[in-house]
């Protein structure tokens, strides 16, 4: 699965991709199926701080306080070649676990490392693109790129929940009224994913580096029930984890791509 979209995108530095500026920004992540336009993105956030997270699997952190139990020195589940792609400076970890490679769902894992041990700060089971992951991956296929890209942008429809990576709170992150209830809260808060983007502008800046054809407005946002058109969507106690977690002085990165892919 290390195919020579992936290997560009890596050696490029992009890290943007589907989600772009509304309508563009709302396309790559959500939208009714059937629905001939492009987007990716969101939902309204919880007041954290509780030991176990609604909608995460059993065990996981959440907004949990207390010191994380200690871990392996290698996130798991990633092999060198993509473990390798890893900045050096990088102390925080989103790890995507795709359950296939054509599968819709995927386990969403935040890992925090102290000293040379990675322990684990998060875990959430939610969605990826409707028809998987691609290694190369293009607009309107439907599927998530497997890469590592860095976490630098939010956003949304709602207020600052105290995040310390820039925000840019906005009502263009509102999506289509055509799209219907399930979708109302998509984009409440969104994590730019730095594929096909420029890191250092809003989540729904839509700047394409590598061009149209690659897609681009690739987010991090809140969970709808299903697949997405190339976004990761989780809980909402875990996209306003994150958002509360994420700190640019750690090199936030994500790591994403169905099993098999990330062991390569």
């Amino acid at each position: 699965m290390q195919g020579d979209g992936l290997r560009r995108a890596m050696r490029s530095g992009s890290v943007a991709a589907a989600c772009g500026v509304l309508l563009v920004s709302l396309a790559a992540c959500g939208g009714p199926k059937g629905d001939g336009q492009r987007l990716e993105h969101g939902g309204p956030g919880s007041r954290g701080g509780s030991a176990s997270v609604p909608g995460a699997e059993p065990g996981s952190r959440g907004g949990s306080a207390s010191a994380p139990a200690a871990g392996p020195t290698r996130i798991p589940g990633i092999g060198d070649w993509l473990y390798g792609q890893i900045p050096t400076d990088s102390r925080q970890v989103v790890a995507v676990y795709g359950d296939g490679e054509d599968s819709p769902n995927s386990t969403i894992v935040l890992y925090a490392k102290y000293g040379s041990v990675w322990s684990e700060a998060g875990r959430w089971r939610g969605h990826n693109g409707r028809k998987g992951w691609t290694t190369d991956h293009h607009e309107d296929d439907m599927r998530s790129p497997v890469g590592v890209f860095t976490l630098s942008d939010a956003g949304g429809v709602l207020a600052d929940p105290g995040t310390r990576l820039p925000y840019s709170q906005s009502e263009a992150y509102e999506v289509p009224r055509s799209w219907g209830e399930a979708h109302r809260r998509d984009f409440y808060y969104v994590i730019a994913v730095d594929y096909n983007r420029v890191p250092g502008t809003p989540p729904n800046d839509p700047t394409r580096p590598e061009g149209q054809t690659k897609g681009g407005g690739i987010w991090m946002h809140l969970d709808h029930g299903d697949g997405t058109l190339a976004c990761v969507s989780l809980p909402e106690e875990g996209i306003t984890h994150l958002l509360r977690t994420l700190d640019p002085a750690q090199d936030p990165v994500v790591v994403m791509g169905d099993r098999e892919a990330l062991m390569s």
